[in-house]
């Protein structure tokens, strides 16, 4: 077993791990994912103690993520996905084809901790820096298409940063494909003015400061990225437990749709984008 010391946002992949790991561990498990069970259970953590009883949330994100990045590589052989805030995401471990290149950029802590666990390979490369330093761009290939995940991460950066992130991967990776997920305002609101969320009395989710209702996000992104070409909200689904299992339901009902996080896909214009965007 070994020990993870971490703090701040990047133990928040942890509380992922945990999540999708325990999850897996289910004979119905919504997820398969052996590399986060092999992680969880190499790991020496109290995990009920600081997250509690584990729910399906990330592992239906991961699984909603899987499904679009999927579609995206049989349309792009040998392309390049960026994986930012990769933590301790399995996604190029579920999801390999043989052909597509990966990177795996986080902060140097988080790369640090990754690395006991899952070395990096020729088509999977680890880059030590914060998403918002875009020089991780330079390390992009763009000759088959490029796919940029930001999964778990946008909502603890400010809008002025999310904007100006989305902005250059716009400007710097035409043609390419992001996807990220979001949460609401009032979830936002309150983890600020709280200095953060307590999940339990052991451990205090980081502060999201942005948040955005699902059905504002594509005139926002308009209005940030004139070459946008196409966005798709995608609503959480297959939920197991109460109050969780209501959230696909809410996310249909007028009204009560800004109440609930989401995911987004986004096609960006420019050179060499000539595929459709679809799950």
């Amino acid at each position: 077993m070994s020990g993870v010391d971490l703090g701040g946002v990047p133990e928040t992949m942890l509380w992922t791990l945990h999540n999708r790991a325990s999850e897996s561990l289910r004979p119905d498990g919504l997820l398969r994912d052996p590399e986060a069970e092999r992680i969880y259970r190499a790991i020496a953590y109290d995990w009920r103690r600081s997250f509690g009883r584990p729910d399906a949330s990330h592992a239906v994100r991961s699984l909603q993520f899987d499904e679009v990045v999927r579609g995206w590589m049989l349309r792009h052989r040998g392309g390049t996905v960026v994986e930012l805030g990769c933590g301790l995401e399995t996604q190029f471990q579920r999801i390999d084809d043989g052909r597509v290149q990966w990177l795996c950029v986080d902060v140097p802590e988080s790369i640090d901790v990754r690395e006991r666990f899952l070395p990096p390979a020729p088509r999977c490369r680890h880059l030590r820096c914060s998403a918002l330093d875009t020089g991780w761009i330079d390390a992009v290939d763009l000759a088959r298409g490029v796919f940029v995940t930001a999964q778990g991460l946008l909502m603890y950066f400010t809008e002025s940063q999310v904007r100006g992130l989305l902005q250059t991967i716009a400007q710097r990776l035409p043609g390419s494909e992001v996807m990220l997920d979001t949460i609401p305002e009032w979830f936002s609101r309150m983890t600020t003015r709280q200095k953060g969320l307590w999940r339990t009395p052991h451990y205090r989710v980081p502060p999201m400061p942005w948040g955005i209702a699902p059905a504002a996000l594509p005139a926002r992104l308009r209005a940030w990225l004139p070459t946008l070409q196409d966005v798709r909200v995608i609503r959480y689904r297959r939920f197991r437990s109460f109050p969780t299992v209501l959230m696909p339901t809410l996310g249909r009902l007028p009204g009560l749709r800004a109440l609930v996080p989401a995911m987004a896909h986004v096609r960006l214009g420019g050179a060499g984008n000539t595929s459709q965007i679809g799950i």
